[in-house]
């Protein structure tokens, strides 16, 4: 099994994401530089969180352009598992691989806390190993977190069950307090129609261990190593 994190001028969970998948997770991992063109055979790729370019001009809006993008775009258009953690999650939206767009939090304050986030689809790679209603406590710490979508494509989502996490109480009850940046619907995570695709603002990487405070990230980094071990596993 083999990840692939890509790496940004700007990239500051880069290193974060690669400890994660290699030491806590015994996977094999590599840095993928924006400039090249070579995936590296990885199985599953990552756009970590952190300001690619300085989140200068719009979050996300010139990573797009990196040269590796166009190997991560035809791996996904192929059936290739990507993961966008924060601004990972904007670029994926920048390039079109998830619907919507980021506003800036309804506060427009930078919010660096944890957060509740419940589990709403485990009919995905990503979170298979979890529950529906599950709550996980995991960190946020982004400044343009409030997933926005119109209202057709908000029912759109809804249709395809691409809505995977929202932001929720501890209880899982949704509320506009929980909803901390002001999401569409607390929309914390969504995945794409072919569902090989996922996008969350929360930080798993970030709990991963029990002394970061939480180790409920987890749940989506074991989802991802039991997909792949299954769909490696000769009929």
């Amino acid at each position: 099994m083999k990840f692939g994190v890509v790496v940004f001028p700007g990239s500051n969970c880069d290193s974060d994401t690669l400890y994660v998948v290699k030491e806590v997770f015994n996977q094999e991992a590599e840095f993928l530089w924006h400039k090249d063109h070579d995936l590296k055979n990885s199985d599953c790729i990552i756009f970590p969180g952190g300001f690619s370019y300085g989140d200068y001009l719009r979050s996300g809006a010139i990573a797009r352009f990196s040269p590796l993008i166009k190997e991560v775009r035809e791996f996904a258009l192929d059936g290739g598992l990507v993961l966008g953690i924060c601004n990972g999650f904007q670029i994926l939206l920048e390039l079109g691989l998830l619907p919507g767009a980021m506003l800036r939090n309804k506060n427009l304050k930078f919010l660096c806390q944890h957060v509740n986030i419940r589990i709403d689809n485990t009919d995905t790679p990503f979170t298979l190993a979890g529950n529906v209603g599950q709550v996980l406590s995991i960190p946020i710490a982004h400044f343009d977190g409030n997933y926005y979508i119109n209202n057709n494509g908000f029912n759109d989502l809804n249709k395809q069950d691409q809505i995977v996490f929202r932001y929720s109480e501890p209880n899982g009850n949704l509320s506009k307090k929980s909803n901390v940046n002001g999401s569409i619907q607390s929309i914390a995570g969504l995945i794409n129609k072919n569902g090989n695709v996922l996008g969350m603002m929360p930080h798993p990487e970030r709990a991963s261990e029990a002394i970061l405070g939480s180790d409920d990230g987890r749940v989506i980094f074991e989802s991802i190593i039991q997909y792949l071990n299954k769909a490696k596993k000769p009929c």
